[in-house]
């Protein structure tokens, strides 16, 4: 049997195992993963170092003991390159960006999942036709670009991180009048859609599902 080589890039720290066991058990083929954060390696100077500041875009991601970091987008952005320029030359079949943050600038030389086009172009086809959709973001810095980076109409948006805090049901009632809600972030789990689902009472769509489903059709 062909092994599909899979390599997945956090922009925190590695491994993912809150987010990398619900894609696998979405996938059909053989696979063989290796994980990677952009985060790795860096002591606490450096982690602070790397703290979005003042207005600038920022993302929330998470440490492999479990921490809720904001990072600054565009210091994330160098350092993913710099990692994805590494992972060129691996052999890799596949590289997954576990992010649904837009990256300007942002290439790699091996077949590459940009899970925020993957996610996006899945939305702006099922909002063909008028469909109101609500985002989900981690924090609500991130409103205002989130708004202005997507391939569809985004009605209304709020936040509630997957990492900490109680808001998921709230939030999920304040996008209770919205046809769809796109939970823009890979790190909220099934678990959180369904409370999302439940609060709402709309239908929910989780971005490491499109993109385990994407992944899925490449084995």
């Amino acid at each position: 049997m062909v092994v599909f080589k899979l390599a997945t890039v956090t922009v925190g720290q590695s491994p993912r195992d809150d987010v990398l066991p619900e894609i696998l058990d979405r996938l059909h083929g053989e696979t063989e993963v290796s994980q990677f954060g952009v985060l790795d390696g860096l002591n606490e100077s450096e982690l602070a170092d790397m703290a979005a500041v003042g207005d600038e875009a920022r993302l929330c991601t998470r440490l492999n003991d479990g921490r809720e970091v904001i990072t600054s987008k565009a210091k994330t952005g160098e350092r993913l390159s710099g990692l994805l320029n590494d992972l060129t030359q691996q052999g890799f079949d596949e590289v997954v960006l576990l992010c649904t943050g837009y990256f300007e600038n942002v290439h790699c030389e091996r077949p590459f999942t940009e899970s925020q086009r993957l996610v996006d172009g899945y939305v702006a086809a099922m909002a063909y036709g008028g469909r109101k959709i609500g985002v989900m973001v981690p924090v609500a810095e991130q409103m205002q670009e989130a708004k202005g980076h997507t391939d569809y109409n985004v009605a209304e948006i709020t936040h509630a991180s997957p990492y900490s805090g109680d808001r998921l049901r709230e939030a999920g009632r304040e996008l209770a009048d919205m046809d769809m809600i796109v939970m823009h972030c890979m790190g909220y789990s099934g678990d959180m859609r369904r409370a999302v689902a439940e609060s709402s009472g709309k239908p929910v769509v989780l971005a490491r599902d499109v993109v385990a489903a994407g992944i899925d059709q490449l084995i």
